[in-house]
């Protein structure tokens, strides 16, 4: 998939501690990089959601997970498992995962994710996104750009247009040291 000036200009924005709006595997969602503590405040003050609900963090791959989490062999082993449909998986945190993405816990949700504007926009960023559902706390999640655009308006920098996945549910998520459904997708 080749680039788009609209996702370049997205990039630069998550770069620039912006805050997006993008299409996944299910729904629109709401992102920034989630190094940028600014960035995450401003998403938690979008959605109207407290700070201890914690976050999911995308990648187009593993590798761009490094210092996010910090897998314990047996975690290790559950991420290298093969999954039909999108699975978040709650994984020991690393140094770099810190109290407002994991919700002050030991742990961080991350997910691999399979959609190509997704993933695109993490090789862009050249590394990981914050995700949570484009939406203001309590309200439906959007499932286009026109919707995401309704109901966040101005407060996002940018909505990247795109048409979501074939998941009619928000992913699946497992905890990766037991196995254990926490979220079923």
């Amino acid at each position: 998939m080749t680039a788009s000036l609209p996702l370049q200009q997205a990039a630069r924005l998550v770069r620039a501690g912006g805050v997006i709006a993008y299409p996944t595997e299910a729904v629109y969602g709401l992102g920034c990089d989630p190094g940028a503590v600014e960035a995450v405040l401003r998403i938690l003050a979008i959605k109207g959601r407290p700070a201890a609900a914690g976050f999911i963090v995308i990648a187009a791959g593993w590798e761009q997970l490094e210092g996010w989490i910090a897998p314990t062999p047996a975690e290790r082993r559950r991420l290298g498992q093969s999954v039909a449909r999108p699975v978040s998986w709650v994984v020991s945190a690393g140094p770099l995962a810190y109290p407002l993405l994991t919700g002050d816990r030991p742990s961080l949700a991350v997910r691999v994710t399979r959609h190509p504007v997704a993933a695109m926009l993490c090789e862009l960023v050249g590394g990981p996104l914050l995700s949570t559902s484009a939406n203001r706390h309590g309200r439906p999640p959007a499932r286009s750009a026109l919707a995401a655009r309704r109901q966040l308006g101005a407060a996002v920098d940018q909505v990247v247009g795109g048409e979501v996945g074939g998941s009619r549910r928000p992913s699946e998520i497992r905890d990766a040291a037991t196995g254990a459904v926490l979220r079923p997708g």
